[in-house]
């Protein structure tokens, strides 16, 4: 009779991580990734907004760069260069009535166009957001007080605003001027948006958190509220940018924007432009083209800004 013999060598404990019979030791893991490292791959995964960004971007080095690299002032004037059309020697979009380069013009447009809108976003954000704030935080008579302000200002449409205050004051009709009304008086939207921003975020458990902590109302609203309400203030800045260089070419073409023989700006140029746009079109479609084209790209960077923040487009993964 035949007789099996069984041998039972030692037990060798399994090692967490190795496969069965000496396999390839694999290990996954997932890295962290903050909330702004988050937001920005998915701003620089958006085709709109890296598009709008590559535009603004080219115009910026063409309006700030553009003059080191012609060497052209736009102040310079050629009697015998009047009005010459694009593609002249010397003159690659032509020229105007007293013989200033066009291109030097625009570039210089560029350079007033965007400091009027730097100098509104330095006034307005400011105002709106400590106003948004106030009424938003602490609510009851300063929540009414400071909304029936707002309302009763938004009951004027806000270009008649700012012509009525540019007639009482013709020493502003600079860009520096320009952008210090537009800024006083284009905070209203933004107060609003903090406002119904601080209303719900003033709710929140870590809200009750820091007050039970001891934390004074200057640190939660500097600490806790405004960082949440980042997303919102980013996209009015770059929304209200847009608006405020639209604004700036309305009142300069009506007569109470930038004037001045030694001011210029893309507005500027475009109300110029028009009373030549029959015999000279170059004079009024080139930096009016240019404008859109300022405007079109910080929309656009403000569309891949607002999408960036969007909770919804969360799709990487934690």
């Amino acid at each position: 009779m035949a007789t099996t013999q069984t041998t039972t060598g030692p037990v060798v404990p399994a090692t967490p991580g190795t496969p069965e019979g000496g396999g390839v030791e694999r290990e996954f893991t997932v890295k962290a990734r903050s909330q702004r490292q988050q937001i920005v791959g998915r701003f620089l995964r958006n085709k709109v907004g890296m598009t709008g960004l590559v535009i603004f971007l080219l115009l910026l080095a063409f309006g700030f760069l553009g003059p080191l690299v012609t060497g052209v002032d736009y102040a310079d004037q050629d009697r015998e260069f009047q009005s010459v059309p694009p593609g002249t020697a010397g003159y690659l979009l032509g020229s105007d009535a007293i013989g200033r380069d066009l291109m030097a013009g625009i570039m210089t447009g560029v350079q007033r166009s965007l400091f009027i809108v730097l100098l509104f976003v330095a006034i307005a954000l400011p105002l709106g957001l400590l106003v948004g704030a106030l009424a938003g935080y602490f609510g009851k008579w300063v929540d009414s007080l400071l909304m029936r302000l707002v309302d009763l200002i938004l009951t004027v449409p806000l270009l008649v605003v700012l012509i009525v205050v540019a007639s009482n004051f013709p020493g502003s009709r600079t860009p520096l001027g320009v952008g210090i009304i537009l800024g006083l008086f284009g905070w209203l939207d933004l107060a609003r948006i903090v406002r119904s921003q601080f209303l719900s975020l003033r709710e929140k458990e870590y809200v009750e958190a820091a007050h039970a902590m001891g934390a004074s109302n200057v640190r939660i609203i500097f600490k806790h509220l405004i960082p949440n309400a980042l997303g919102s203030l980013i996209v009015w800045t770059t929304l209200a940018a847009a608006t405020a260089i639209i604004l700036e070419a309305s009142l300069t073409y009506l007569g109470f924007g930038v004037n001045g023989a030694n001011q210029t700006s893309l507005g500027r140029l475009v109300s110029d432009g028009v009373q030549a746009a029959s015999t000279r079109p170059w004079l009024f479609y080139f930096p009016g083209i240019t404008l859109l084209i300022i405007v079109l790209s910080i929309n656009l960077i403000g569309d891949g800004i607002r999408d960036a923040f969007d909770p919804s487009n969360r799709r990487v993964r934690a």
